[in-house]
């Protein structure tokens, strides 16, 4: 590789310095060019020392230059990946949208750290540039979530490069109550967890329904049906590879007699949704889906029913009613009174109302 021979940067500096102090805004800005151009033709055989002195030199010129001028600088250094750190980052702080937007959406020299700061305190348009970069951390998407407009956020949830956290998404789902735009894009993410994407659809197939009912009255039966066998098979169509294995490995153990009541609790204690709803149907004697559909009710009767029928005790009730919380977002139930209710309910009833999601499973399907 060959070695780009540099002028100490105070040298350097000076004679721009002097060069500058006289000149006008269009040599300035000639100046800035010719030395962009130096940069960026030979910008991969440059050591650090010597893009450290490009750095001094840019800085020194975006100070006496206008917007345009710095936002093609901006536009010229954004898709560098050797840029000189510091006016990268100084072009990402500037406030004019024109200058920080192409280093926000495309440097990849930017740190993590800036990132974070302009995401915490800079306006709707900044957010936006960021949403757009290739790779976004979740700590960075939490940001994005919680401080951007609907148009931030969705420009977000699109950006395949985005990692979304638990508890973005759990906020995400919840606000998809209310922006069919915004379930979409997340029904359209790939790495959506199953037991979002259930709730996500279980939500939009009531909102759904509400509106061709209130369309055509007459046709509310009929349409409740559709409604509800569409949602049946796009449920279907959404399992996932981890789903699978985690039902395949379920139905191993109980096949094998090392299914119990112990290792659902513990499934339930790690988060473990698709491993814990398998091993509960397994244990009450039910399909997994129609496990899976009363596992995924705002309620939480639905559990307790299941566990009733598996004979299991309240510690264990416990432990998955909590990972469905903290799993939904949910508000956190009183659980003394749930203990109560769990130990009055009676097994023949719990075996009754099986019966009765068991039907209806039948006929849904049917």
């Amino acid at each position: 590789m060959r070695s780009k021979s540099a002028k100490p940067s105070g040298d350097l500096l000076e004679e721009l310095q002097a060069a500058l102090s006289h000149g006008t805004v269009a040599r300035r800005v000639e100046t800035l060019r010719r030395v962009t151009d130096l940069f960026i033709g030979n910008a991969v055989d440059y050591s650090d020392e010597h893009t450290g002195v490009f750095d001094d030199v840019f800085h020194c010129l975006v100070e006496q230059i206008e917007t345009s001028a710095r936002a093609l600088l901006a536009d010229r250094l954004a898709p560098i990946a050797a840029a000189p750190p510091k006016i990268i980052r100084t072009l990402a702080l500037d406030e004019i949208i024109e200058v920080a937007g192409p280093v926000l959406s495309t440097s990849e020299r930017l740190d993590e750290t800036t990132l974070m700061e302009i995401a915490r305190t800079r306006g709707q348009a900044h957010l936006k540039a960021i949403s757009l970069r290739r790779v976004l951390s979740e700590a960075l998407t939490d940001v994005l979530v919680t401080r951007g407009n609907e148009d931030v956020v969705q420009s977000t949830v699109s950006n395949p490069g985005a990692q979304l956290s638990e508890g973005s998404l759990t906020d995400l789902v919840t606000r998809a109550e209310r922006d069919d735009d915004l379930a979409t894009c997340i029904g359209l993410r790939p790495d959506l967890p199953r037991h979002h994407y259930l709730k996500l659809i279980a939500k939009a197939s009531l909102s759904v329904r509400r509106k061709l009912e209130a369309a055509h009255p007459e046709l509310a039966d009929e349409v409740s049906r559709a409604v509800q066998q569409a949602a049946q098979r796009v449920r279907a169509a959404a399992m996932t590879r981890q789903t699978e294995m985690a039902r395949a490995l379920v139905k191993s153990l109980h096949e094998d007699g090392r299914l119990d009541e112990l290792q659902v609790t513990t499934f339930a204690e790690q988060g473990k949704f698709d491993e814990t709803n398998a091993g509960l149907a397994a244990l009450a004697g039910v399909a997994v889906e129609t496990a899976e559909n009363m596992m995924i009710e705002s309620r939480t009767e639905g559990v307790m029913i299941l566990a009733k029928v598996a004979g299991m005790q309240w510690s264990s009730v416990r432990a998955i009613v909590a990972m469905r919380e903290k799993l939904s977002g949910g508000s956190q139930t009183d659980m003394l009174t749930l203990r109560d209710t769990y130990e009055a309910l009676r097994s023949s009833t719990a075996q009754q109302v099986l019966r009765f999601h068991r039907m209806q499973s039948t006929t849904s399907a049917a």
